[in-house]
């Protein structure tokens, strides 16, 4: 039995208004302005696409497992001055997380985790299946495993 799934980014409402603060403002919101110098290496957490050499990124702090639990997370992560929101199909792998070795983390309803474990992303649907067959799992996180920042978020469907 087939469990659907679906990866979902960050809101891009989240931080569109960033686009238009100066270097200063970003600043005082531990925020700066990048540029993308190889490509692969700048994935976004709003298309779910690595950023093109050159293109121009957010690098900010995130709290993307914001729970009242001691697994309560923040991280940086890459936003592109051009993203538009992933809208993928159900069970659709996004290169971002195809290509990369992954930290699958599976939380509760209640933000805690309940497993774990680190993953090639072309093994992805594998351990997605494996991991929502458990009724305790409410989510799972991915993570770079590598540099440890977020990616995205997995949703039963």
């Amino acid at each position: 039995m087939s469990i659907s799934f679906r990866i979902v980014p960050l809101p891009l409402q989240n931080f569109s208004p960033l686009f238009d603060l100066d270097d200063i403002e970003l600043a005082k919101r531990g925020a700066r302005r990048v540029t993308a110098d190889k490509h692969p290496g700048f994935p976004c957490r709003v298309s779910l696409v690595d950023a093109a050499q050159g293109e121009r990124l957010i690098l900010l702090p995130f709290i993307h497992h914001d729970v009242a639990s001691p697994y309560r997370a923040s991280g940086p992560i890459f936003v592109r001055e051009s993203a538009k929101e992933a809208l993928l199909a159900p069970r659709e792998i996004p290169d971002i997380a195809a290509t990369r070795l992954l930290s699958v983390r599976a939380y509760d309803g209640a933000g805690m985790m309940v497993d774990c474990e680190v993953t090639d992303g072309s093994k992805l649907p594998a351990r997605i299946e494996y991991f929502l067959t458990n009724p305790q799992v409410s989510d799972l996180h991915l993570h770079n495993a590598g540099a440890g920042c977020y990616s995205c978020k997995v949703e039963r469907v």
